[in-house]
Order: structure tokens, then C-alpha cells, then sequence
């Protein structure tokens, strides 16, 4: 799952590992030492200069550096190392240059750590924008998810003892999961236990496009809620598609749950009627809906979704998407919710897509949170969503 998109997030993790780490310090000795140089050059042959009265003065040359500073007088002022000629008298002493601290400097900056600037980061930034464009990840939330590691990588210290590895999951780890966060939160199973101690059944209808897999999850939700304990009825709304109800009722039949028909062509809204009329005069504890599938730009099939939403009155509209068709999937979402409102989402062949880019941008686009996830064929290949599975897909190793 999202095996594209993970090779790209790991290369951006490793630029962010070599591209804030420090810098080795080059060339630098555990003891400091001195370097003799054009100002500490050593003892030249003592001249005679010849002053004006004709007395003859020694001229000192600068002295050879002694090994080790500390032995040199201390006091107020820089260091000075007398020097004492044939009959022990003072000569001019020589100043001696202060220790060296540049290399000092740097050291402890790469212990304490040094923040990090924008300079530092811009390019990686460019290499995350383009890694999740190019996983479908729609542009807001692409720009989003920059936005928050630029945000959580400015300012941040590192230096030697610094995790830079860990750093870049914790930085794009927090990313990924706010852009996954819904401020609505739906639980399903305490809808229904809410309606049934009303006495009355929990409704949800699904919506979709036509082939991707609403009718196969409705199946799958069926043998998820009966394994919990409901009793469940199905209502072949799909009066549209050709062998569409005898698609739901195969399913019913191998689960072993009531299921509400009529013919082709019928008025998916009367059905949807009788199914719960059936769950309420059976005892029955949630009406699952199945609709014609149809594209969010067929006008009047979206008018009879309309419909069967007026009369059902469902606990949940529930959006089933294509992972596999990434940006298209999340366009087709928020069409659906502008039009009946959904609930949430399910998204289908998770376990097929590559990229990615639906079952990150499909939340924030929508505002509506990601239900249910499908990973197979079978009928328990439906997996309650939460954000561990798409952080452990992305960033695991």
C-alpha cells in the first residue's frame, strides 16, 4: 500500500538527514597548536646597527614560540615570555598570540545544536511538494502538509546528539496525521445502538460512482455489523444497473441477511421506503441502501440520490470512492456532498493503490472523515480506518 508514495517520502526523510546534519569539523587536533607563521618566525642572526653617536646597538629578532602557553608569565594583558641573553639581561620580550577558539566555537555550537533556516530546508521543501503532487495528493493539501513540516522544521536545534532520522518521521509523521483529522467524528456502531434503543433501525444509504466497489461493500459492512451482533436488511436501490439487484441479493444470500427488492427500472425511493418498513416490523436493527451508481455530472440521476435521501431519511450518507483513482475520487466526494451531504467515507482497493494521494487529500477536501477502509476481495477485508495505517504505510520501515 502507497509503495510510490512511501520511496518518495523516505528520499525527502534522508535529505532532511544529511541536509540538516552538522558539518564534520575539518582539520582540527585535540590539543590546540601553534603554527608559525609570517608574525612568529624564528630566531634570525643578531645584527649590529650603527646609531648616529657611532655606539654600536644589538638588534633582537623575534624569539621561537615556546611550546607550551601555559609556562608564559601571566598577568593583566596578552601572555609575554622573557628572554634573558649571555649575561642574564632582560631582552624585549615577545608577544605571544592569543589560543586559538574558532574551533572551540564551532565544537560546542555542534554539541548545543544550531537552529535551522529556511536556506537550510527550501529545497527539501520543493522535494516534498513534488513528491505528493505527483501521488495525486490534491494541491491544498499538498501545500498544507508542506506548510506544517516548514513549520515544524524552522527554528528546531540540532547537533551531535540529535535523531536527525527520528526528527524527520516525528516532523512529517505530525503532518500527514493532521491532514487526516476530521472535526467530525462518526462512529457508526454507536448510531445504531443509540437508534436501537430507540426501538427504531439505524438507516444508511451509500453513494458512488458506478464500478467502484459500492455494492460490494455494502456486503462487506453487512458481514461487519452481523459479526457485532445487528440484524441487518439490504435494499437493491440500484434499480438502475443491469443485474445490479441480483448482485446485492447473491451477497445477501451467502451472508445470510433479509434483503428488500423489486424489479428493474422500479423507484429506488419506494424501496428504500419498504426496507425499513421491513426492519421496523421485523425488529431488524440497520437498513443498508444501495443507490444506482452514477457520475457526479448525471443531472438526473442526482436528482432521483436526491430522492431516495428525502425519503429514506438516513442516519448516515456514506461516500464509496476508488482509492486507485486518487484525485478524481476526492473531486467525486465533495460533489456528492454538496449534493445529499455526506457523512463519510469508505475508500475501496487500498490495498492496490500505489500512490496514495485519495486517502490523504479525500478528509480535508471533504471535511468528512474516512469511515471504513477495503484491502481485498473477501468479505472481512474491511478494516476501521484510523490514521496508524496510513503513518505505518508511509513511514514504516
Amino acid at each position: 500500500m502507497f509503495e510510490k508514495l512511501k520511496q518518495k517520502l523516505k528520499q525527502v526523510k534522508e535529505r532532511i538527514t544529511k541536509k540538516v546534519a552538522p558539518e564534520p569539523i575539518v582539520g582540527e587536533k585535540s590539543e590546540p597548536t601553534l603554527e608559525i607563521g609570517p608574525e612568529t618566525s624564528p630566531v634570525e642572526e643578531t645584527k649590529l646597527e650603527v646609531q648616529p653617536e657611532g655606539k654600536a646597538v644589538e638588534q633582537v629578532k623575534p624569539a621561537v614560540l615556546e611550546e607550551k602557553p601555559e609556562a608564559a608569565v601571566k598577568g593583566k594583558g596578552p601572555r609575554i615570555k622573557p628572554e634573558r641573553g649571555a649575561a642574564g639581561e632582560a631582552k624585549v620580550g615577545v608577544i605571544l598570540p592569543e589560543k586559538p577558539k574558532r574551533g572551540l566555537v564551532r565544537a560546542i555550537k555542534r554539541v548545543t545544536g544550531r537552529e535551522l533556516t529556511e536556506k537550510d530546508i527550501e529545497d527539501i521543501l520543493w522535494d516534498l511538494q513534488v513528491a505528493m503532487l505527483e501521488s495525486d495528493v490534491a494541491v491544498p493539501v499538498a501545500d498544507q502538509i508542506v506548510e506544517r513540516v516548514k513549520t515544524g522544521l524552522l527554528g528546531r536545534k540540532v547537533g551531535l546528539r540529535t535523531d536527525l532520522k527520528k526528527l524527520a518521521d516525528e516532523v512529517l509523521g505530525e503532518a500527514i496525521r493532521e491532514v487526516l483529522k476530521s472535526e467530525h467524528e462518526v462512529d457508526l456502531i454507536k448510531i445504531i445502538e443509540n437508534k436501537r434503543a430507540k426501538g427504531e433501525p439505524a438507516v444508511l444509504v451509500f453513494v458512488g460512482i458506478n464500478g467502484h466497489g459500492k455494492t460490494t461493500t455494502i456486503a462487506k459492512l453487512a458481514r461487519y455489523l452481523t459479526k457485532r451482533g445487528f440484524k441487518v436488511v439490504l435494499a437493491a436501490g440500484d434499480t438502475f444497473r443491469a443485474a445490479g439487484i441480483e448482485q446485492l441479493e447473491i451477497h445477501a444470500q451467502r451472508l445470510g441477511v433479509d434483503i428488500v427488492k423489486q424489479r428493474r427500472g422500479a423507484d429506488a425511493a419506494a424501496v428504500a421506503y419498504d426496507a425499513i418498513a421491513h426492519a421496523k416490523a421485523r425488529g431488524l436493527d440497520v437498513v443498508l441502501v444501495d443507490t444506482a451508481g452514477r457520475m457526479q455530472t448525471d443531472i438526473n440521476l442526482m436528482d432521483e440520490m436526491k430522492k431516495v435521501v428525502r425519503v429514506a431519511k438516513p442516519d448516515a450518507v456514506i461516500f464509496v470512492g476508488d482509492a486507485l483513482t486518487g484525485n478524481d475520487a476526492v473531486e467525486q466526494a465533495r460533489t456528492f456532498d454538496q449534493a445529499v451531504g455526506i457523512t463519510g467515507t469508505i475508500l475501496c482497493k487500498m490495498d492496490a493503490d500505489a500512490r496514495g494521494g485519495a486517502a490523504l487529500s479525500i478528509t480535508q477536501v471533504t471535511g468528512k472523515p474516512i469511515l471504513f477502509l477495503g484491502t481485498g476481495q473477501g468479505y472481512d477485508d474491511l478494516v476501521e480506518f484510523k490514521p496508524e495505517i496510513i503513518l505505518n504505510a508511509l513511514l514504516g520501515d
